[in-house]
């Protein structure tokens, strides 16, 4: 099942502010690198790419002409990214308003540790959730089932198989970080819920529940906290995909 136009349209532009990220992470190493090479650091010794930090590159001058432009250009490469991610995320907000996966996004917003550009990402990736009949099989896109090798009568399961959608899985496990909180709806979240369907509300506040006690389960048990997050990023993505069906569900219903 192809996706549609205007969803391949909108995971362009999600996927554009991902590679503009990425060029900034390269752009701040590089010039962290020039640094390092003329034994530059803070005397304050604050913590990289604070306000306090930049505060200290401000103050930086170079006698010879080469250096000097060379570190004039990195930083400029840094603000001009900078700049391009905000017309990225600017425009991202105006879709999450207007797009034709507008109810999607707005809806997936209910889900904690997913705000507009997570749930854009979410919604732009997924396109048709009619494409998976099961959560399991969305997890599988995700590459958030683990790997499994069997023999005779013998059954072992390893780490995460990372095979499937690496955009859907970075936003997913990132979000899965927020459920070592206890469950609550604070000012945001109430305002990110308010007029969404009751149906949604309840999946995003069991996936609350249930997610942090699973989160803390595994705490107690001794679980490394990457595989925890890995095991979390997994049901929330069951909790995205019941979402996902039940804002398709109610389309349907609409247009009949």
């Amino acid at each position: 099942m192809s996706a549609a136009p205007e969803d391949e349209a909108l995971r362009d532009l999600v996927r554009a502010r991902e590679d503009a990220k990425e060029d900034l992470n390269r752009y701040k190493q590089r010039l962290g690198k020039f640094l390092l090479r003329n034994q530059l650091a803070n005397p304050e010794g604050s913590s990289p790419w604070t306000h306090a930090y930049e505060a200290w590159l401000d103050t930086l001058k170079f006698a010879n002409d080469c250096q000097r432009l060379a570190y004039q250009e990195y930083r400029q490469s840094i603000w001009e990214t900078k700049e391009r991610i905000k017309r990225y995320e600017k425009e991202i907000e105006r879709q999450a308003e207007i797009n034709i996966q507008a109810l999607l996004i707005q809806a997936l917003q209910a889900l904690r540790g997913v705000a507009v550009l997570t749930a854009t990402t979410l919604a732009s990736e997924i396109c048709n959730i009619l494409r998976f009949p099961h959560a399991s099989s969305f997890m599988s896109y995700c590459g958030l089932v683990p790997s499994e090798s069997s023999s005779g009568d013998g059954r072992w399961q390893g780490k995460i198989t990372k095979a499937g959608n690496a955009h859907l899985r970075r936003v997913l496990v990132e979000s899965a970080w927020s459920y070592r909180y206890s469950p609550a709806v604070k000012r945001k979240m109430r305002e990110r819920i308010t007029g969404l369907p009751p149906e949604v509300q309840r999946i995003a506040w069991e996936a609350q529940n249930r997610l942090h006690k699973k989160f803390k389960s595994m705490m107690r048990t001794g679980k490394h906290k990457g595989a925890i997050t890995v095991a979390i990023a997994r049901e929330l993505a069951g909790f995205v995909w019941a979402i996902a069906k039940e804002i398709n569900n109610g389309r349907q219903s609409i247009a009949v």
